[in-house]
């Protein structure tokens, strides 16, 4: 036994020195910049056969940016975004990596790659203070997708204020090809004021330390992958998504709505699992999601630890143009009548966070549409069509149009029981939204303006009355 094990010891030895050997024998050849992106963009695959020097440019940046509608944040950034840019090289690289402090930053920042063998992973040698540059060098020994971060003490605060982003270190032989490649990363805020509380919004600490965040977003806000900012793919493509979780704290349970990951390369690494329905990604971690799109629809990205999708902001969209193939998904086909004894209609009485008002009909119109599609949509449809049998449509509602207190009361005080919308009866129950008196004025002025609506106004003040005088019959 004893012989046994120390012969498998020596063979593990071995494969130790052929592997580090084998890196030292592959050439450098030639040298480059590296091309970097902004989320969700991703740079493009490496062709490349061989080993190149790698110069990366990288700033750091505070920066006062949108964290939601009428919510300042000042960002401390990687490349003057959120997340930082994404970084591509190959196994077998060297890196000459440069980190530039902006004069105009507050504060020293240094830089944690998990790509990185070495002390600090580049922090050691890439403390940097304001208006100062840094180099050091490193070998990407390891394929895989990993997290980035600054590492400044207090470590915990420099990443909560938004450092952090993703370095892909392909495999020698590449990866599979696919049509679309994106860049999502979730990460968490923690603010003086509630979530929605207006203006120029300072780091809590207690709340970080505390683990109790105000936001939870993809990309650095609420909203940044919904509606206009969507990403965008076609039936028929294969999907490959980067998913990374800056954190601080909290675990990601990363889900797509309506599709199945048909690979997930677990923790970034080279382990892969199939048919997957949800994945954790560990905070300073990542995952490596595939999928072909069999059908179109609007397929929504979530952290499936629920309520911080549609109350913190951990929502995107896929929307995908092409056949509606009925044979995957067909719809509804039917709609019949079912009434079973019982049912609970729960009022729902908290407020959200007062925020500042629009300036205008055009800032609130287009304050609602991201509110219509981060908290409507799924039940009145992306464009308020509704569902057959179960929800009214909003498109050319002749109930909207005829009573602007009824619309208004049916969103504040929530309704219950059979209602005709277009010449067809509904019964269904529709809960009291938790949205401010402006957030409502903001979303009804939305659908107002929209398809083939009366055009109607709806003012904070008269959400505060209807509030104040309880449901209108």
């Amino acid at each position: 036994m004893k012989y046994a094990a120390v012969k498998k010891s020596l063979i593990g030895i071995a494969a130790l020195v052929f592997a580090v050997s084998a890196y030292a024998q592959e050439k450098i050849k030639g040298e480059e910049k590296a091309i970097l992106t902004d989320a969700p963009d991703v740079p493009p695959p490496i062709t490349r056969k061989h080993a190149t020097k790698v110069i990366v440019d990288l700033e750091t940046k505070e920066v006062k940016m949108r964290l939601a509608d009428g919510v300042d944040y000042t960002f401390w950034t990687f490349g003057g975004k959120v997340p930082g840019k994404f970084i591509r090289i190959r196994e077998g690289d060297q890196v000459e990596f440069h980190l530039h402090n902006h004069p105009s930053s507050k504060l020293p920042h240094n830089i944690d790659l998990h790509a990185v063998t070495g002390q600090g992973g580049g922090a050691e040698g890439s403390f940097t203070a304001p208006g100062h540059s840094s180099t050091f060098n490193f070998k990407a020994l390891n394929p895989g997708l990993y997290v980035y971060h600054c590492a400044t003490a207090p470590v915990g605060m420099h990443i909560a204020n938004g450092m952090y982003g993703l370095i892909l270190v392909e495999p020698k032989e590449g990866m599979p090809k696919v049509d679309k490649e994106f860049y999502v990363m979730q990460s968490e805020f923690y603010t003086k004021g509630k979530y929605g509380a207006p203006g120029l919004q300072p780091f809590s600490m207690t709340k970080a330390v505390e683990e109790k965040a105000d936001y939870v977003v993809f990309n650095g806000n609420v909203g940044a992958l919904v509606g206009d900012n969507a990403i965008k793919a076609k039936v028929g493509e294969k999907v490959r998504m980067f998913v990374g979780n800056g954190g601080p704290n909290l675990v990601s349970s990363f889900h797509v709505i309506g599709e199945i990951f048909d690979r997930v390369y677990i923790e970034g690494g080279k382990l892969v699992n199939e048919n997957v329905q949800t994945t954790l990604v560990p905070a300073g971690g990542s995952a490596i999601v595939e999928f072909k799109l069999d059908t179109a629809g609007t397929f929504i990205l979530v952290d499936h630890s629920i309520f911080r999708a549609f109350n913190k902001g951990a929502l995107g969209m896929l929307k995908v143009e092409g056949e509606h193939v009925k044979e995957i998904y067909s719809g509804k086909t039917e709609d019949g009548i079912y009434q079973p004894e019982g049912g609970v209609i729960q009022e729902v009485g908290e407020s959200a966070p007062k925020i500042i008002p629009a300036k205008n009909i055009q800032e609130s119109i287009a304050r609602g549409k991201r509110i219509y599609e981060s908290s409507c949509f799924a039940c009145h449809q992306t464009n308020g069509q509704g569902l057959p049998g179960a929800f009214p449509p909003l498109a050319k509602s002749d109930f909207l149009n005829k009573n602007k207190s009824k619309s208004i009361s049916a969103v504040v005080h929530g309704m219950d029981g059979k209602v005709t919308v277009n010449g067809k009866e509904y019964d269904s129950i529709m809960p009291a939204q938790v949205l401010t008196d402006d957030e409502i004025s903001n979303v009804l002025n939305y659908v107002y303006s929209a398809w083939g609506n009366s055009k109607k106004t709806v003012t904070p003040d008269e959400v505060k009355a209807i509030r104040a005088s309880g449901r209108v019959k």
